[in-house]
């Protein structure tokens, strides 16, 4: 069948329409996924440009903020990182030792240990532990079980535990104990040389003595260090400066004897004790340069224990405390007047027993008869009348002023600290009131320190010289080269040596003739002078029954050189005098000191003849 022409017409009509239709479609469609393609297409520029900007602001943020740490506030950040980095390290240096003049060893640092228990950690019980340490620690078996069951942890068992003690703990491999290692100071030879030598305290700073008054000394100068660590703490020794863990050899040496410290500490002791004295003491002074070779005082103290002696120990009264010397003063009364030319050592002077002056009688500690005496027996006889007529011929200002001289009223420079001055009337007071010249005559009426004593009849021994007392020979290494020598005074010439060796010899009456015999030793000439003075009271006047008795000497007498000096304060017995308490003592430490210094015998010499007989 053959369609029409208009159908066929109609029929292409309608594909040219559907074609363009299906072409319009496809333009739409071409044109929408156009416009989306250019939509995501400036979505994504969009994207892109807020990252860029965020990225732009974040680098400007982290440039200004790394300006700021690096350039405002970098040299304070840098220091903090140091400071984080680095850590300050002053390493323990040990404070140097003490020794004598022969290298004993006095005072020296020592490791010690703390030991803590934990019982919880015990590997047995604690009763198996306890019978273990017991006997080596020397503790009771059932206190120590008292103790570990008090605590299950850190319990202090002691803090000063010594290190032979230690090693043997520790080789018991016992679980629980813990050993802390700390230095200790350390005295070997106890109570010895305690009055010179001092204390330190948990602090590790010097309280008495010379651990107090050679502090510098005795430190060593420890140098701080920085060290770096690394990021877990530990510190890096490679950048430590080389040698800063060094430490020196040296040692304070002291000019004490250790042989006369024992020897006279002994004596001393036994004196103290048998007439139940209050206390006393020995000085021994090599004359000719100050040096003392032995200075005790009893009763003292163990500075390994200084916590249970008394506080009074601490202060040696034989530099701090003062007294009237009496009778051991008068032969540098006996000096003062030759060098004036106010007597002469042949001069006699009669002694009734007493003597008027002004208002007061003055009296002898003995009663004797009239007789003559000269100048060597006024000592012997230790006569306060002669003394007062020997000073009464020297004019009150220049008696004065001689006393000045020998430094009465003033401190001793010595390096032994808590020195005091001695006390002497003023000028105005002593000149005007004749009783003052007379009771100095015979050691009464001031006060000095017994190391003043020492040093004043170390003029006598020295050739007239008056030396500064020390106890300090310097710093000295183990091969004994001297690194440090203190710098003392020059030595002021007081009497002529004429003059000290007339009345050196004078004293040696005492000992052979007088009140001095107890301190005879056969062979050796030996000058003393004794003491029996009344103990003055603080509140004024004096102290009744209480005296203070003393004896010095001065050897060897035809070439002095050393001067020893006994003082007994106190002592207890109708027979307790200078000559029967003080000059036994001498003798003790003489004998020690002949041997020590090997000082041979002496020739004897003719008596003064006795204008009595």
């Amino acid at each position: 069948m053959h369609k029409s022409p208009s159908r066929i017409k109609f029929q292409n009509l309608r594909k040219l329409k559907f074609k363009k239709h299906q072409k319009l479609s496809q333009i739409a469609e071409s044109e929408h996924q156009h416009r989306k393609i250019t939509g995501e297409v400036a979505n994504i520029k969009n994207r892109l440009l807020t990252v860029w900007a965020i990225f732009i602001f974040a680098g400007l943020g982290l440039g200004f903020k790394l300006y700021q740490l690096q350039i405002i506030s970098g040299t304070k950040l840098a220091e903090r990182a140091r400071n984080q980095q680095m850590v300050n390290i002053r390493p323990f240096m040990p404070r140097r030792p003490i020794v004598d003049r022969n290298k004993n060893v006095l005072a020296i640092d020592r490791p010690v240990y703390s030991l803590y228990v934990h019982p919880k950690l015990f590997n047995q019980s604690p009763e198996e532990i306890a019978e273990l340490i017991a006997p080596i620690m020397d503790r009771n078996v059932a206190d120590l079980v008292r103790i570990f069951n008090s605590k299950r942890s850190g319990i202090l068992l002691t803090s000063s535990l010594p290190e032979e003690i230690y090693s043997r703990l520790i080789s018991l491999r016992l679980n629980g104990l813990e050993f802390i290692q700390k230095y200790s100071r350390f005295y070997p030879q106890n109570d010895l040389a305690a009055d010179v030598l001092g204390y330190v305290n948990l602090d590790r700073r010097g309280q008495a003595g010379v651990e107090y008054s050679q502090e510098k000394l005795l430190e060593r100068a420890g140098q701080t260090v920085r060290l770096s660590r690394a990021g877990n703490g530990a510190l890096m020794p490679d950048h430590a400066p080389q040698g800063f863990l060094h430490s020196d050899d040296l040692q304070l040496q002291l000019t004490l004897d250790h042989r006369l410290q024992r020897a006279a500490r002994t004596a001393l002791k036994e004196q103290v004790e048998k007439y139940k004295a209050h206390r006393g003491g020995v000085i021994v002074m090599d004359a000719t340069d100050g040096s003392l070779l032995a200075l005790v005082s009893q009763p003292s103290y163990n500075p390994n224990e200084y916590s249970k002696a008394d506080l009074s120990l601490f202060k040696n009264w034989l530099v701090a405390d003062l007294y009237e010397p009496g009778s051991t003063f008068k032969p540098l009364n006996i000096a003062i007047a030759l060098e004036n030319g106010v007597i002469q050592p042949d001069d006699v002077f009669d002694d009734p027993g007493t003597i008027k002056v002004a208002d007061r009688i003055i009296k002898n500690a003995e009663r004797n008869s009239f007789r003559q005496m000269n100048i060597a027996q006024i000592l012997q006889q230790s006569s306060n009348v002669g003394m007062v007529q020997i000073i009464q011929r020297l004019k009150n200002p220049i008696y004065y002023n001689w006393l000045e001289r020998l430094g009465l009223g003033q401190k001793v420079d010595t390096d032994l600290p808590f020195e005091v001055s001695g006390r002497l009337k003023s000028q105005e007071e002593f000149t005007s009131s004749p009783i003052e010249p007379a009771t100095t005559s015979f050691g009464q009426g001031f006060s000095l320190t017994p190391l003043q004593l020492v040093q004043m009849h170390g003029a006598l021994a020295n050739g007239g010289k008056l030396v500064t007392p020390h106890v300090i020979r310097g710093l000295v290494d183990g091969n004994g080269q001297m690194h440090y020598v203190p710098q003392l005074p020059t030595p002021r010439q007081i009497f002529s040596s004429t003059t000290a060796q007339k009345v050196v010899e004078m004293m040696e009456t005492v000992v052979d003739e007088g009140t001095g015999k107890a301190s005879q030793i056969p062979g050796y000439r030996i000058a003393g002078k004794t003491g029996t003075a009344q103990k003055a009271s603080p509140n004024g006047g004096y102290i009744k029954g209480a005296r203070i008795t003393s004896f010095v000497a001065i050897l060897p007498v035809e070439s002095p050189r050393y001067v020893v000096l006994a003082i007994v304060d106190e002592p207890q017995g109708a027979n307790a005098y200078g000559g029967t308490v003080a000059a036994p003592i001498v003798k003790s430490v003489i004998e020690a000191l002949i041997k020590v210094e090997q000082i041979p015998p002496g020739k004897a010499i003719q008596p003064i003849p006795n204008p009595n007989q």
